[in-house]
C-alpha cells in the first residue's frame, strides 16, 4: 500500500538546530522587506512541501505562538507569510518527532494541548535499541558496509564473532546514533580490508592518561570549604554575588552536560531550560 504523497514532496526541518526568531520565517517563509536583511521573499517549509510530507525534528523546540500557526496549518491548511497578508493554502501531511514526553510538555504548559490532539491521530513510540537488539546486527552491518563503501573498499567481510558478541552485548544509552559512530569508527580503524572487523572501542576517551574531575576530588574540595551548601561563602564574609552566581550557573552546566553523557538536549531538559536558552549559557560560560 502507498500513500497518495508518496511521490510528493518531502521536506524535513529539525526545530533545534534554529534559533526561536528564524523558525517561523523557516516554516512559513518571508516577504521582502519583512524584517531587515529580507531583500526578497521565501518560500517557507510548508509551500515546499505541498502535497506532500512536512517533517518537523524536535518539534517540542518550537514556541507557543509557532505551534499556534501550525494548528491553524493543520485544521485549516491556510497561513500567510512573515510580513505577508495574502492567506495562501497548502495541502501537507505532518509528521512530529520529538525524544521528550509531549504530554507531559502540554501538561506543563510549554506545548499546546490542542496541538498534541492533532498530532495524536496516530502516535509511534520507538523503542531504545537495548529493547530492540535484532535491529542492532543489521544496522551494524548497514552503518559497516556504508563507511566501507566510503574508504574505497571493494566489500565488506562483516565482524568477527566477538565483535559481533560485543555490539549485541553493549546497551547502547545513545541508540542508533552511538551505533552508527561506534561502528564507522571500527570500520575506520580496520588495517586488514578483506578480514572481518574485530576491535570494537565503546568508549574512545578511555585512557589511564585522561585528565577528569572525580567524585573524590568534588568531595574533597566541598569538605575543604566552610559549612553550608557547596560553594557557598561563610556568612560573615563579603560576596561578589554576580561572580558567586556564574560560578553556580557554570557548574550546573557542567553537571547536566555529564549526567547526560553531553546530550545538550537533554541537559537542557534537566535544568528545565529550552535548549537555545542552555546554549545560550554554554555560550556565556565559554563550555563551547
Amino acid at each position: 500500500f502507498q500513500s497518495v504523497r508518496w511521490d510528493g514532496p518531502f521536506v524535513q526541518l529539525n526545530c533545534a538546530a534554529l534559533p526561536e526568531t528564524l523558525i517561523e520565517t523557516e516554516l512559513f517563509g518571508h516577504e521582502a522587506g519583512a524584517f531587515t536583511g529580507a531583500g526578497k521573499m521565501r518560500v517557507g517549509r510548508f509551500e515546499m512541501a505541498d502535497s506532500g510530507t512536512l517533517f518537523l525534528d524536535e518539534i517540542a523546540n518550537a514556541t507557543l505562538p509557532v505551534q499556534e500557526k501550525v494548528l491553524r496549518v493543520i485544521e485549516y491548511g491556510a497561513f500567510e507569510r512573515v510580513g505577508g497578508n495574502k492567506t495562501l493554502n497548502v495541502d501537507v501531511r505532518l509528521i512530529g518527532v520529538t525524544n521528550v514526553d509531549l504530554p507531559a510538555e502540554a501538561d506543563a504548559g510549554r506545548f499546546r494541548h490542542d496541538l498534541l490532539d492533532r498530532l495524536a491521530f496516530d502516535v509511534l513510540t520507538v523503542p531504545p535499541l537495548r529493547a530492540r537488539r535484532d535491529d542492532i546486527s543489521l544496522l551494524a552491518a548497514y552503518f559497516a558496509r556504508a563507511m566501507a563503501l566510503e574508504l574505497g573498499w571493494e566489500e565488506f567481510d562483516g565482524f568477527s564473532r566477538a565483535a559481533s558478541e560485543a555490539l549485541m552485548d553493549y546497551d547502547w544509552p545513545g541508540n542508533v546514533r552511538e551505533l552508527k559512530n561506534v561502528v564507522e569508527r571500527a570500520v575506520y580503524r580496520h588495517r586488514a580490508p578483506g578480514e572481518p572487523v574485530d576491535s570494537i572501542v565503546f568508549d574512545p576517551f578511555a585512557s589511564p592518561y585522561r585528565p577528569t574531575w572525580t567524585a573524590s576530588k568534588a568531595a574533597q574540595k566541598q569538605a575543604s570549604q566552610e559549612p553550608g551548601e557547596p560553594g557557598e561563602p561563610a556568612a560573615n564574609q563579603p560576596v561578589d554575588l554576580r561572580s558567586t552566581l556564574g560560578d553556580v550557573e557554570r557548574r550546573l552546566l557542567e553537571q547536566a552536560l555529564a549526567a547526560n553523557r553531553h546530550n545538550q538536549k537533554a541537559a537542557a531538559d534537566h535544568l528545565s531550560l529550552s535548549y537555545h536558552q542552555f546554549r545560550n549559557r554554554l555560550k556565556k560560560h565559554a563550555l563551547i
